[in-house]
């Protein structure tokens, strides 16, 4: 065998295995996709707004970008402000009253502080730790809504077409919840625009059996932060502002009283 057929049947060998390896590795990008949390109703839930729900995420930058965005930060209706390690579960609230609360969502446990002073009666830290809890809950979904439309407890409903308040052409989905959250018993309609994949008005009931809603706004203002959108636009509600993402915080946002400037920590 000469040099030359040698080389020619190495290269064809080289050739031949990074060919075998191309769909394994697409395979694998592929398979991320965006898999329902523990608990999700697939079985009660309508496919075709599971579908929507899926196009929905990847509209918002996918589930592999939502999953790897670690920190949230912002402010809520001008009052709470919050700080969100989606890894760890930790969360700093600081509230207008000068109340700090060191929370973590897994282990639902508190540390609080008033004026700067640890709260150690047992009796009031049970409480505000039932605070802390609620306002994580509430705030963060109104912040995360559209990356949690697959969420414990959900079951996903298709509605139809219909436009928004806009004008824009939606399809419209219904999320009931069951056994999750403080208020499981709420309802909620969310209409997505066809041209975007994104969410554009929310509609909330209180009672799943209500016919009144509790509020229909507008979502907009999408932004891209980091590696993701988020959406600050809600109506003509001042809900969400100082809207901030970081790959990285000091461990002392979580741990200490001390209140950090998140702004300063913003790279240029």
């Amino acid at each position: 065998m000469t040099m030359k057929t040698k080389l020619l049947g190495l290269s064809l060998l080289v050739l031949t295995l990074f060919s075998c390896n191309q769909p394994k590795q697409e395979q694998q990008e592929v398979a991320y996709g965006n898999p329902a949390a523990e608990g999700f109703n697939a079985e009660g839930s309508d496919a075709k707004a599971i579908a929507i729900a899926d196009e929905v995420m990847e509209a918002m930058g996918g589930r592999e970008a939502w999953d790897n965005t670690r920190h949230l930060c912002w402010k809520f209706f001008g009052r709470d402000e919050l700080v969100w390690d989606k890894w760890t579960g930790n969360v700093r609230i600081d509230r207008p009253d000068s109340t700090t609360l060191l929370y973590n969502v897994n282990e639902h446990k508190v540390r609080a502080f008033k004026k700067g002073e640890e709260v150690t009666d047992a009796e009031e830290l049970s409480g505000l730790n039932e605070t802390a809890k609620r306002i994580w809950i509430n705030h963060s979904y109104w912040l995360a809504m559209p990356f949690k439309l697959k969420d414990s407890g959900v079951t996903l409903k298709y509605m139809g077409e219909e436009q928004d308040d806009q004008g824009a052409d939606c399809e419209k989905l219904e999320l009931t919840f069951e056994s999750v959250g403080v208020t499981p018993d709420n309802r909620y309609w969310v209409w997505v625009e066809k041209e975007k994949n994104l969410i554009s008005q929310w509609a909330f009931y209180r009672s799943s059996g209500d016919s009144s809603q509790g509020f229909n706004l507008s979502i907009n203002k999408y932004e891209q932060m980091g590696k993701i959108l988020l959406s600050t636009g809600r109506g003509d509600r001042n809900a969400l502002t100082e809207v901030m993402v970081f790959d990285e915080l000091p461990e002392a946002v979580y741990s200490s009283v001390e209140k950090p400037d998140l702004k300063a920590l913003i790279t240029p």
